[in-house]
């Protein structure tokens, strides 16, 4: 019914960037917060940072500084833009999204897109 697809996930130096896109598709009738969230090996699940429709955003403190949301309504997308990356920002990287179908709202979740921080 509604489907969320990662990309842009990799490998990369200490110190690069990536940016990461999402994209919802499915039987949209509107679409509420968007966020990114992380899980490095052994460690629970966490926040990166969320955005609402208006556009107003939340980070994570271990990532403030380096990381930036935004998202296209448009294309009902949400991108993360990773800059000054560091070893411990390895983890698999989950997009969120608050959906509203025809009479109801979904809590959906991506598959997940793995980034590596390592030289």
């Amino acid at each position: 019914q509604v489907q969320l697809v990662e990309s842009g996930g990799g490998l990369v130096q200490p110190g690069g960037s990536l940016r990461l896109s999402c994209a919802a598709s499915g039987s949209i009738f509107s679409i509420n917060a968007m966020g990114w969230y992380r899980q490095a090996p052994g460690k629970q699940r966490e926040l990166v940072a969320t955005i609402t429709s208006g556009g107003s955003t939340n980070y994570a403190d271990s990532v403030k500084g380096r990381f930036t949301i935004s998202r296209d309504n448009a294309k009902n997308t949400v991108y993360l833009q990773m800059n000054s990356l560091k070893p411990e920002d390895t983890a698999v990287y989950y997009c969120n999204a608050a959906i509203v179908v025809i009479f109801k709202a979904l809590d959906a979740w991506g598959q997940g897109t793995l980034v590596t921080v390592s030289s």
